[in-house]
């Protein structure tokens, strides 16, 4: 179902990409790290706060990765991925999943989700999706995933980002 009626345009934009990307820091968010296993049984994961949720029946959850992206390939094909929402503590692991050229994966504690998906040690909650559908969406892929299995820790506080910041502790 289409909103918009044929041959409507939106107008351009009245900003810059700076002013956009500053004004969408102000959206505090959780962290998560996506993560899936390639074909050839390599890991993947990226650290992305383009979480939500869009269904409670069925189960579904979305999340968006820039075309450019190295791992765009793997988790385009692949059946599963994993959604592993960040607790508090764990902000080094948030930095070196957004660092290219190091081994993301080198001393991280992590179990194998389903299809190979790894889940992430010490996680707030983890999301096991079947890749369900993608749309394309400017310079990103909206990936939509079907809940197959979820945990969370009760007791986890999450960590947040806002403004460009990692948060720890509740601000309010």
């Amino acid at each position: 179902m289409s909103v918009s009626s044929p041959g409507s345009r939106a107008r351009p934009p009245s900003f810059t990409q700076a002013e956009f990307r500053a004004a969408l820091g102000m959206f505090a968010t959780g962290v998560t790290i996506v993560t899936a296993r390639a074909a050839n049984g390599k890991l993947v994961g990226l650290t992305a706060n383009s979480f939500n949720s869009v269904s409670l029946n069925p189960p579904l959850v979305l999340w968006s990765l820039a075309h450019a992206a190295a791992s765009m390939a793997v988790f385009s094909t692949g059946s599963h991925y994993a959604i592993n929402v960040l607790a508090a503590d764990q902000q080094a692991l948030a930095q070196r999943f957004a660092t290219k050229g190091v081994d993301r994966w080198a001393g991280v504690d992590h179990s194998e989700g389903l299809a190979g998906a790894p889940l992430l040690a010490g996680a707030a909650a983890t999301f096991e999706c079947f890749n369900r559908s993608r749309y394309e969406e400017g310079d990103h892929v909206i990936f939509v995933g079907e809940v197959e299995r979820c945990t969370h820790r009760a007791d986890a506080s999450p960590l947040l980002f806002h403004g460009g910041r990692f948060y720890a502790e509740h601000p309010l």
